[in-house]
């Protein structure tokens, strides 16, 4: 196989927007204008939200309490599925196109739709339009419970470009801790933080990551009238490149150098020289846990 060719320097760009709830349609339209606008910045990968196609519904409450629901809420919950979307579907297909058109890895959250479940996904097309990967978020966080499901760590990649070693890790699994070791020991260079958390604090999150992992941090946060910004990019030493952006609809841009992962990784390498496997480990697995599974016998064939 030939090896891939890496660039040095890149363009990088995290679009901080909001989405249109439950319209995936109207939202997507609103995607490819962003994505356009960041490549004629010279952006070669552009990261959205969390939730950006599909939304985030933040104060809804799905009619939940302990040990009631109501008719209401589950209406509620009916518009938000019917506003998901599948994967792979015609929604993928026009994400692809806008990749595709704009010659861009594209790296956007979406709610995705598999059976009678939803997910927090974040799926990386390549520039020829195709679904590379998906990764769907494993711990929905507090009231997120009532509306998504877990996913399994199938789902885990951290993907070869020519821009570096791409990943993504969503809101608040980034305070996994074992989750954030995994992907440092993938040699994720470009971690992508997709979120809605708009605290201030969020800021400091990220630059821990960067400093952690000696990564590139590329956080995106939804911007609307509940949600108040705070997107960043972040170099592996901790400095602050772009952002934090608030109070706005906005694109961020930075020209990363790949040669200050290792300009610092050269202090402090936290799955390599910094880790002590004789006294911590981390077992992962990353098979598919699927909650049915049919084991077929064909019985027309002798046993062995």
């Amino acid at each position: 196989m030939e090896a891939l060719s890496i660039e040095t320097h890149s363009n990088v760009a995290v679009v901080q927007a909001a989405s249109v709830l439950f319209d995936p349609g109207a939202t997507i339209v609103k995607a490819a204008d962003f994505a356009r606008d960041a490549a004629s910045r010279g952006a070669k990968i552009v990261l959205f939200p969390e939730a950006f196609i599909g939304g985030y519904p933040k104060g809804m409450d799905f009619g939940a309490r302990v040990g009631t629901r109501t008719d209401e809420g589950r209406e509620q919950f009916r518009c938000y599925y019917d506003g998901a979307i599948d994967v792979p579907g015609p929604h993928c297909s026009q994400l692809g196109s806008i990749a595709k058109s704009n010659g861009i890895y594209l790296v956007i959250g979406v709610i995705e739709r598999d059976g009678g479940t939803l997910y927090c996904t974040v799926l990386f097309f390549t520039p020829d339009g195709a679904l590379l990967a998906k990764h769907r978020k494993l711990m929905p966080t507090v009231a997120e419970k009532l509306i998504w499901g877990f996913g399994d760590g199938s789902t885990l990649p951290v993907l070869d470009t020519p821009h570096g070693k791409l990943g993504a890790v969503i809101c608040w699994e980034n305070y996994m801790p074992l989750l954030r070791t995994a992907m440092y020991a993938k040699g994720i260079q470009l971690y992508c933080a997709p979120t809605v958390d708009d605290r201030e604090r969020w800021t400091a999150t990220m630059r821990h990551i960067a400093l952690e992992g000696r990564c590139f941090v590329l956080a995106a946060c939804q911007y609307n009238e509940l949600i108040a910004g705070g997107s960043a990019i972040i170099d592996p030493a901790g400095n602050i490149l772009a952002g934090p952006a608030r109070g706005s609809e906005t694109i961020l841009t930075a020209k990363l150098d790949l040669a200050d992962i290792k300009r610092t990784k050269w202090e402090f390498d936290v799955t390599g020289h910094y880790s002590r496997p004789d006294i911590f480990s981390l077992l992962v697995n990353e098979n598919p846990m699927p909650s049915v599974q049919f084991l077929s016998d064909d019985l027309s064939e002798p046993r062995p």
